[in-house]
């Protein structure tokens, strides 16, 4: 099994293989590409969105500047915006449902290291899978961790640590992020 499907399936891997190390520089490049890109240059973006990422929906914005790790771990749906500092860690799936808008600042990270000392020294990683459902709206200054899913319908306040999933159609918020009451869907 190679570092890369080791990676994708949630096992430890080591973070320096050549394979995985190609792939982020390759991503990191056209990342740089997009972040250069002019405001008006909608076609530029769209283009570069999709070379970065597994697929984009339609009707997909997201603004300067982004940071992202791998892109081809992540699905994007369509009507989502991402606002201003967004930082994506993708080591395993992630998913970004569609009606979605993602305020500035939010870190979405299915990376994570081992707590073991030794393991850490010698540059493993472990990721676990991010999940965000459909009309999810995500408040500034957000970080979402390994292994969660955001269920359809919610809203996450501003600076809240998700550490834990969230049930559809839950307002929740805090560090660490709970939730504080349910929405009726829509």
């Amino acid at each position: 099994m190679s570092e890369l499907d080791k990676m994708i399936a949630g096992q430890e891997y080591w973070i320096n293989d050549p394979e995985l190390t190609e792939i982020r520089f390759k991503t990191r490049d056209l990342v740089d590409d997009f972040n250069a890109l002019k405001a008006r240059d909608g076609a530029g973006k769209a283009s570069i969105q999709q070379q970065i990422f597994a697929s984009v929906g339609d009707e997909v914005h997201i603004e300067r500047p982004m940071r992202v790790d791998y892109g081809i771990n992540t699905k994007i749906g369509s009507n989502v915006f991402i606002n201003f500092n967004f930082v994506l860690l993708d080591c395993c799936p992630v998913s970004i449902g569609s009606n979605v808008f993602i305020a500035p600042n939010v870190q979405v990270y299915a990376a994570s290291h081992p707590m073991d000392l030794d393991k850490r020294k010698t540059h493993i990683g472990v990721a676990g899978p991010i999940t965000i459902g459909n009309d999810v709206w995500i408040g500034g200054g957000c970080i979402i961790l390994p292994g969660v899913t955001i269920g359809d319908g919610c809203t996450i306040g501003a600076g809240s640590v998700v550490n834990k999933s969230i049930p559809a159609n839950s307002v929740a918020f805090g560090n660490p992020c709970k939730v504080h009451r349910q929405n009726q869907p829509g």
